[in-house]
């Protein structure tokens, strides 16, 4: 039985108990400094205040990771500072290395005709968006998730979280079984 215990705490000194590389995975969402109305964080700092804060954090992380463990750092920008993600990134990338990139598509929209299924019966759109009042900026309908690793590179069981095949002729091919990595 797998136990899990869950701290509603600052995470930087929360982290001072956890013993060195006692953690096998950190999936994490930090503020974005976007201005997000928080009831006791303020969201709106100036933009190195934030980066060393993030640094804070990741040195912490850094500490308790086991060395073969993974960091999933989700981070969102805004559409008026879209280098954000990137920035914080790059702090992260002076403690770890960036092994994999994830698009978070929050939201995505299609044509009847655009996906070939004679059951759809008009446009749709899966997932949820706030909607942009601009003429210059599109919706943001993403977020990045970055994985970090402590060492070069850490092995993944990328088909716990696989698909079937759409063309079966690529069983055999590709793999002997009717899976493949969900990318």
């Amino acid at each position: 039985m797998t136990v899990m215990e869950l701290y509603n705490e600052d995470c930087i000194t929360g982290m001072d108990w956890i013993k060195d590389k006692s953690v096998d995975v950190v999936v994490t969402s930090p503020p974005y400094n976007i201005g997000a109305k928080y009831s006791t964080y303020n969201d709106n700092v100036p933009l190195d205040q934030y980066l060393q804060l993030i640094e804070s954090a990741t040195i912490q992380i850094k500490r308790v990771l086991k060395d073969q463990g993974s960091l999933f750092l989700n981070v969102g920008s805004s559409l008026s500072d879209p280098m954000k993600a990137w920035n914080v990134a790059q702090v992260v990338a002076k403690h770890f290395t960036l092994q994999n990139t994830i698009i978070w598509v929050k939201s995505i929209s299609f044509e009847k005709e655009d996906i070939g299924k004679s059951n759809v019966l008009e446009a749709s759109s899966i997932g949820h968006f706030k909607p942009v009042n601009s003429n210059a900026y599109l919706a943001n309908c993403h977020e990045f998730i970055f994985h970090f690793v402590a060492n070069d590179t850490v092995k993944l069981d990328k088909l716990a979280i696989g698909v079937p095949y759409q063309d079966k002729s690529n069983i055999g091919r590709y793999s002997d079984h009717d899976l493949r990595d969900r990318g």
